[in-house]
C-alpha cells in the first residue's frame, strides 16, 4: 500500500514540475497562467492525498481553502488581461 502512495506522490511531484516548467517557459502570458493554474490544481490533489494518507481533516480544510484561493487568482489575472487595471 505504502507503494501505490509513493507512486501517486511521485507522479503528482512529476506534474507539478512539468506545469512549473509550462509557467517558466510559456511564451506568452496565458500559457504561464494555465501552467500556474495547473500547479495549483495538482497540489491540491496532492494535498487531499496527503490528508487521507495521513488520516487528518485539517489539510482537507487547507485544501478547501487552497482550492478557492487558487479560483479567485485565476479570475483576477483573466480579468486583468482582459481589460486591464
Amino acid at each position: 500500500m505504502t507503494a501505490l502512495w509513493l507512486l501517486f506522490l511521485s507522479l503528482g511531484s512529476a506534474g507539478v514540475a512539468l506545469c512549473l516548467a509550462r509557467a517558466a517557459a510559456g511564451p506568452t502570458t496565458p500559457d504561464r497562467v494555465v501552467g500556474v493554474d495547473g500547479t495549483v490544481t495538482i497540489s491540491i490533489a496532492l494535498m487531499v492525498l496527503l490528508a487521507s494518507f495521513f488520516d487528518r481533516q485539517i489539510y482537507m480544510d487547507v485544501a478547501l481553502v487552497y482550492a478557492v484561493l487558487g479560483f479567485i487568482g485565476v479570475l483576477a489575472v483573466a480579468r486583468y488581461m482582459e481589460r486591464g487595471v
